[in-house]
């Protein structure tokens, strides 16, 4: 009799079959508690420091097999806690040694080398994990959203944690229960930036190595850690605001290639103004969407707030409660008949009516969305045949951090813009095409 089919759970191989398959040992010769080999992904991870020291963590279940970043020092941690694992500066000699011993990157440098290194595990064939934001700029934005589109057998993640929280859930069930009536406001603020933003470009004597400023040779060049921590152009937007707005989508009808109508910079409201550097983001901003009508639903503004500036005190909210609720920031939802407020990454949600808010708990809509086990667990889950994955680079963080980096564009330029649904270009203004698609300089061509 000849050998049966191998079972699915028997190999793991990426969607452009790149990855050869590995040794079958049974489960009952492991015992129990073991994992078999085959159940296990070969994993390599791009930036171990910082951010990416977490990422890591949360790959650890799985076999780690290569370790890149720039500055050992910053990987110090991580070199020390897998020592099995080869070693890169360069995460394109990386994969290129590593292409047939790998299934899954991870990818967590500093914004302005997301799109360059993701593009190449794509195109390597592997599965792909992305920190928030999916890239810089529009056109990286839509390389990537286009490579990933002709791989859909490869699982991609952007790690916008705050997605699969319960709260981020529950407070879309809300929402299109009808539990506060049509969505009219959707406020989002953030104590960010805590890294180094607003400053002007460094003097020579900051140089650090090349290769640090990854496809753009114009990119801040700090020496130590500001030099991983700086955000150049999506600032604290990019940073945070990218796993904030998931459940945004249904309110505003805003879906993928559609984008918001209006973007404008308006004066915050308090008494805080901010300053515009060539190369960073400023130290605070205030960014509104403005989303038309649609079918059946009306029109539907978005304000984006960081640096510390909030909302004013919501009125209905009681005098025992403090405003802002939290400093690290937050995010509240306005409707016709009620308001709720969540944290920043969805948690704890409530209406801001505490009566009406202990009647929702007692009674609470039917759970609609599947609970998320967690954001590396959910892509795990899916490179390994089980339950798709939320956030993909196509079809979610894609459109996500468009939407993103519109206000990222807005306050960059000083000025409203308007933008066409379906191309998603900017109509009434001319920006400069480095701000759009900038040329990478030579080695590091997208």
């Amino acid at each position: 009799m000849g050998r049966a089919k191998p079972s699915r759970r028997e190999f793991v191989h990426s969607a452009a079959g790149a990855a050869g398959l590995f040794h079958i040992v049974p489960r009952h010769v492991l015992g129990r508690g073991y994992r078999a080999p085959s159940d296990t992904l070969n994993v390599a991870c791009i930036g171990v420091g910082g951010m990416g020291r977490n990422d890591v963590r949360g790959m650890e279940g799985e076999n780690l097999v290569a370790l890149c970043d720039v500055d050992w020092n910053a990987a110090s941690d991580a070199f020390k806690s897998y020592p099995k694992a080869r070693r890169y500066r360069d995460y394109r000699e990386m994969l290129d040694k590593e292409a047939r011993s790998i299934d899954a990157v991870t990818v967590s440098t500093p914004d302005h080398s997301h799109a360059a290194a993701t593009l190449l595990a794509l195109r390597a064939g592997k599965h792909v994990y992305c920190q928030k934001p999916l890239a810089r700029t529009m056109g990286e934005v839509r390389a990537v959203m286009a490579e990933a589109a002709r791989r859909p057998k490869q699982c991609t993640q952007m790690g916008n944690q705050g997605h699969t929280n319960e709260g981020t859930r529950q407070l879309r069930e809300w929402v299109e229960a009808g539990v506060i009536g049509p969505v009219r406001e959707i406020h989002y603020w953030t104590n960010r930036p805590i890294w180094p933003q607003g400053i002007d470009r460094p003097t020579q004597a900051h140089n650090v190595p090349r290769r640090w400023t990854g496809t753009s040779g114009s990119a801040p060049r700090r020496s130590g850690p500001t030099a991983r921590r700086t955000r150049p152009s999506t600032g604290a937007a990019g940073g945070t605001s990218a796993p904030a707005p998931w459940a945004t989508w249904p309110a505003t009808g805003w879906t993928p290639p559609s984008g918001p109508s209006t973007c404008a910079t308006r004066p915050a409201w308090s008494r805080e103004t901010t300053k515009l550097y060539e190369e960073t983001a400023p130290k605070s901003s205030r960014v509104t969407y403005s989303f038309p009508a649609r079918g059946d639903r009306g029109p539907v503004t978005v304000y984006w707030r960081d640096g510390g500036l909030w909302p004013p005190r919501p009125a209905g909210l009681p005098d025992t409660l403090s405003w802002p609720p939290e400093e690290i920031g937050g995010q509240m939802w306005v409707g016709t008949s009620g308001a709720i407020l969540a944290g920043m990454y969805g948690d704890n949600p409530r209406l801001l009516d505490p009566a009406k808010d202990a009647e929702l708990k007692a009674n609470p809509p039917a759970v609609k969305y599947e609970r998320s086990p967690g954001v590396y667990a959910e892509w795990i889950r899916a490179m390994k045949g089980g339950a798709p994955n939320l956030s993909t680079f196509a079809g979610h963080a894609g459109p996500l951090t468009e939407m993103v980096l519109f206000g990222c564009l807005a306050v960059r330029a000083g000025q409203p813009l308007a933008v066409d649904p379906e191309s998603g270009n900017v109509t009434n203004v001319k920006l400069a095409e480095e701000w759009l698609r900038p040329v990478p300089r030579r080695g590091w061509a997208l």
